[in-house]
């Protein structure tokens, strides 16, 4: 399902000099429950803005993040990597564009008590994050996202957590999976995993090659009885 013109919004803002350009769905000044969806690492795509036009069909207020900037947008899969591990391993700065686009969200009428974060991939990443950064949200879900955060040690979290893996996923490796798992738990959250069979990583994506169309439906309905549950 592709979103046009119509269904989102483009909301420049900024970080400091670097201009920003995120995309919130219509049903703004409405004080709906929202979503934050921070994308995977080329950027803003098809992915993004359909979650975020069908979240809008749910009944949700939804904001897609820049956190790039305008500039900076990954044009293929070497420069995706590059930029995205700059984040990675600027982990505050990746927490602080994450607020920004929090901000942008309430902005848009949407209720600051009803708040959730979801992302895919890099994006996934960014999720964990926002839990990590005790930013102001109800819970954050991790979709086909990296689970490491390299030598931090572990800190209160406090955010409910829904992470989708793709058992397949070569991106993860075992030590992740344990280390994250040894996170929540250090921190008593209120966690859960759902591991989707013999996917491979973008198994949620219609336009990657590991596209899992029945498991990635799965996964959907599985978002929605977690973001109604917390919010």
């Amino acid at each position: 399902m592709n979103s046009s013109a119509q269904d989102l919004h483009t909301v420049a803002y900024a970080d400091g000099d670097q201009k920003l350009n995120g995309l919130v769905t219509v049903n703004t000044g409405t004080h709906r429950p929202g979503v934050l969806i921070l994308p995977a690492w080329m950027g803003i795509d098809d992915e993004a803005r359909s979650a975020a036009v069908r979240l809008a069909g749910e009944g949700y207020t939804a904001f897609i993040a820049d956190i790039y900037g305008e500039g900076n947008i990954p044009t293929d899969f070497a420069s995706a990597r590059q930029a995205s591990s700059r984040y990675k391993a600027d982990f505050k700065a990746y927490q602080h564009r994450i607020a920004l686009a929090l901000e942008q969200l309430k902005a848009s009428g949407a209720d600051p008590d009803r708040i959730a974060v979801i992302g895919y991939c890099f994006g996934g990443t960014g999720a964990l994050e926002a839990a990590r950064a005790q930013l102001p949200v109800k819970g954050g879900v991790s979709i086909h996202g990296g689970l490491g955060k390299g030598e931090r040690p572990n800190g209160p979290i406090t955010t409910s957590v829904l992470i989708q893996h793709p058992e397949a996923d070569q991106s993860v490796s075992a030590a992740d999976m344990a280390s994250i798992i040894d996170e929540l738990n250090a921190a008593q959250a209120d966690w859960q995993m759902i591991t989707y069979a013999h996917c491979g990583h973008t198994f949620t994506n219609p336009a990657g090659k590991e596209y899992d169309k029945r498991m990635a439906d799965r996964a959907w309905q599985h978002l929605l009885v977690f973001l109604k549950e917390i919010q």
